[in-house]
This record gives structure tokens, sequence and C-alpha cells, in this order.
């Protein structure tokens, strides 16, 4: 289990975010919507869980492989469609090495079995208690 708390105060929408082992992230809402834009937006911090996690379990791969590749880059676009309830992921993987067509549809594939793409690609459920 994942572990994390949040906490806001008055100031509009500055939220820390800590995790069990310490670490603290600030998400905020844009200008335009009346944050600061002092961290990343929700939206931006569910795309980046996503992008983080395709690198990482890519280069954990690649490592294993023992395959030449220096760096790997990732663009992910996100955007919902609320009247038809619909959100949609683009991600735009770029592997800078010597990789061959093979190895490419391989990593491909990697990318798709990431632990957050899985998460993001089967029911969810999330359940709320007030304290």
């Amino acid at each position: 289990m994942n572990t994390l708390s949040a906490h806001i105060d008055t100031r509009l929408y500055r939220t820390e975010i800590t995790s069990a082992s310490g670490n603290i992230v600030i998400a905020d809402e844009p200008q335009e919507m009346g944050g600061k834009n002092l961290g990343f937006s929700p939206s931006e911090l569910l795309a980046s869980s996503l992008a983080s996690c395709t690198l990482i379990t890519l280069r954990m791969y690649i490592n294993r492989k023992q395959w030449e590749v220096t760096e790997i880059n990732i663009k992910v676009d996100f955007e919902r469609d609320l009247d038809q309830k619909i959100s949609l992921f683009t991600r735009k993987i770029e592997i800078i090495g010597e990789v061959d067509d093979k190895q490419r549809q391989r990593l491909e594939a990697i990318a798709n079995s990431c632990p957050i793409h899985k998460t993001l690609t089967n029911s969810i459920e999330i359940k709320t208690t007030l304290i």
C-alpha cells in the first residue's frame, strides 16, 4: 500500500503533498483557475505519474537486457471529454540509442505494462471517509 498525506490551508490552491518517506511535492492550480501556479496541477500530477512510471519501467527493462540506450524521453498529453466521460492519455516516447525494430516493438509492450498504465486502464474504486 502506498500512503501519502496532503494539506491545504487558506492559500488558493496551494497543496502540500507528503509521501510516507518524507518527500514533498507542491500542487496548485494555474493563475487562470485562481491559483498561483506554484506547482503541478492535479491533472499534471496524474499525467506525470504515468510518464515517470513508464520511463522507470523502460529503464529497468533496458538495463536488465543490457541494451545500449543512453536516454529515454516522454511526452504525455492528457485530455478529458466530460460529455463522453472519456479520459485520453497520449504518450510519445523517444528512445535514444542502439535499438532495432524488434526491440522497439518490445519496448512499446513494456511501456504498456508499467504499473500506473495498468492502474489507469483497469477498474478503479475510490473509497472516501470523512474523519
